[in-house]
């Protein structure tokens, strides 16, 4: 995987609206490589039917977007070829279309973008990735964040803990800042 990120390419995309019909997914490392992609109505389908009765809470809220957000890697890797993604960065550079914290980071932020479009999420704010210092062997690492609204309590979304298609991970930003890594994660064994 490439060392540097491609900050045009991220800021690109991260600044560009997303829709159904047009929308941009990094792989590679730093975004190295994306792909524009749309969603067919069927496809689309399948993430409704994770919200098919509206949250009642923030934290159902959460748990139905860390579920839609694995549903859209899920959907999303079989056209880019990111099916095969391997949890964490480190010891995949062997495997083809891995994508690093970067990559997890801006997609799931476009995830979120479309589920909000569609009035998926009401008790959240989306908000700028976030990156944490000093990770495995010295490297930062990325997440896409929200914020709930009635608390204003931001929460770390990171896909990047487990293999592609799996819920991502939210937990409260303080913790993550702390350097959390889930107990069940593949990373821990593989880092």
């Amino acid at each position: 995987m490439p060392a540097r990120a491609d900050l045009q390419d991220i800021n690109r995309i991260y600044h560009t609206e997303p829709s159904l019909a047009a929308f941009e997914i990094c792989q590679g490392g730093g975004c190295a490589h994306s792909d524009m992609l749309q969603l067919s109505q069927p496809e689309w389908e399948n993430v409704l039917r994770i919200f098919t009765s509206q949250s009642e809470t923030a934290e159902q809220e959460r748990a139905r977007i860390a579920a839609a957000i694995g549903m859209l890697e899920d959907i999303v890797g079989t056209k880019t070829g990111t099916a095969a993604d391997r949890a964490g960065t480190f010891g995949n550079s062997e495997y083809q279309h891995q994508q690093d914290c970067n990559d997890e980071a801006i997609n799931s932020t476009t995830y979120m973008r479309l589920m909000q479009q569609a009035g998926l999420i009401r008790f959240h704010t989306i908000l700028d990735t976030r990156t944490r210092k000093f990770f495995f062997s010295g490297w930062p690492h990325t997440t896409a964040v929200i914020r709930e609204n009635d608390s204003n309590a931001e929460y770390a979304v990171d896909s990047w803990f487990y293999d592609n298609g799996h819920p991502a991970t939210i937990v409260p930003m303080a913790q993550w800042k702390d350097g959390y890594i889930p107990e069940d994660s593949p990373i821990r064994h593989r880092e």
